[in-house]
């Protein structure tokens, strides 16, 4: 299928079946959300990767009561930096170093432009981080698409909770989203025929 075939075919998948996305599909869409940009490239989140049917049980229980959390295959909790620091920023400088082959000093200029945002408040830090996590997350439920895996992606869930439940907090971590990963329960998802719906392309874009 082409991409916009593909983009058809995916939704929101409501129930799962409880199959198991296979190790190489898995790890191929985590090495696409790996690759996905992010301002200055500095990846100011996590991705927690979850299997456990335990951990799984409780986040439905405490967090986030919806039946994707225990039908899935994994569960991907995007978690965002609460205040992106000065030491996380000497790492990034040193990564980039090591992995083009050049020094650190080098970087100098490019350093100074973090400079304003280790300043900033935190909560215009994490808006800004969970804006890089959302990008990565886009990334992932197209490329799950591209592979044939049902994803869907959750925001009604209790954020205390989760961060709670993962010891988020703890990490200067907090979950934005979450992105459940599957295949389609095709005789208790209400959903799995339904056309889909967006605007048309003239009630969307504005050209100029």
């Amino acid at each position: 299928m082409s991409l916009v075939d593909t983009l058809n075919w995916r939704y929101a998948t409501k129930r799962m079946n409880g199959t198991k996305v296979p190790t190489e599909k898995l790890e191929y869409i985590l090495e696409a959300i790996r690759l996905a940009p992010t301002s200055f490239g500095l990846q100011p989140f996590k991705v927690i990767v979850i299997e456990s049917p335990e951990l799984r049980e409780r986040i439905f229980n405490e967090a986030c009561p919806q039946p994707q959390i225990k039908e899935a295959s994994h569960i991907l909790v995007f978690a965002a930096n609460k205040k992106i620091n000065a030491e996380q920023v000497d790492e990034y400088m040193q990564l980039i170093a090591t992995t083009r082959g050049v020094p650190v000093d080098a970087l100098n200029n490019f350093r100074a432009a973090f400079d304003g945002i280790v300043a900033g408040a935190a909560e215009q830090n994490f808006i800004w981080t969970a804006r890089q996590a959302y990008i990565a997350f886009g990334v992932g439920i197209v490329t799950a698409a591209a592979e044939g895996v049902d994803a869907t992606p959750m925001e009604g869930f209790n954020n205390e909770a989760l961060n709670k439940i993962l010891g988020l907090s703890e990490q200067n971590l907090s979950s934005v989203t979450i992105l459940t990963l599957g295949y389609r329960d095709e005789t208790n998802d209400q959903l799995v025929k339904a056309t889909k719906v967006r605007k048309s392309s003239e009630n969307l874009f504005i050209r100029k």
